[in-house]
């Protein structure tokens, strides 16, 4: 969950994501975030990606194509029937539920390649308050710098090394 502003100084070990760019372990590498920018969060859809220090609670990768998780996160497979919730009157909202689902759910398993490789920020998540915000991930991006619909979205070579090089301290800053 996004902390105060006293916790955003980065340490070493944090990935420190701005507009166009995300620093970490002394590396730079372009990133996209959400249409409505870097902000406070004000509810579901409004493209906003969340500022604040936040943490990454496991991984989530297509067992069907090539990036493959490694790292010390905890890691599962994307199945055909696995979907995420998005609507706020679901009572497993901003969860992994199955797909096709009774309430709105983004599919998981894409026919593109941008869940190949996934991480799950704790945005909004312990416990979930319906309609502040769901589903904001690290993930694989469309094309150079495309917008998100508010998550952090990376080359996929940079994605995977973020990811094996992740630590039990770092950090993800959104600023």
């Amino acid at each position: 969950m996004a902390r105060g502003p006293q916790a955003a100084v980065p340490r070493p070990g944090d990935l420190l994501v701005t507009r166009w760019e995300a620093r970490f372990l002394g590396r730079r590498f372009p990133c996209a975030v959400g249409f409505g920018g870097i902000g406070p969060k004000r509810g579901e859809g409004d493209g906003i990606t969340p500022q604040g220090v936040h943490s990454l609670e496991f991984t989530l990768w297509r067992a069907d194509r090539r990036l493959r998780p490694s790292g010390r996160l905890p890691a599962r497979p994307i199945g055909p029937r696995d979907g995420w919730s998005d609507d706020p009157a679901d009572p497993l909202y901003n969860r992994r539920v199955p797909w096709p689902s009774r309430h709105s759910a983004e599919r998981l398993r894409r026919a593109d390649r941008l869940y190949d490789l996934v991480a799950v920020v704790d945005f909004n998540r312990a416990p979930p308050v319906a309609g502040a915000g769901s589903a904001i991930f690290l993930h694989v991006w469309k094309r150079p710098r495309k917008w998100t619909a508010g998550c952090v979205a990376f080359r996929a070579p940079d994605l995977a090394w973020i990811l094996e090089r992740w630590g039990p301290r770092s950090r993800l800053i959104v600023r």
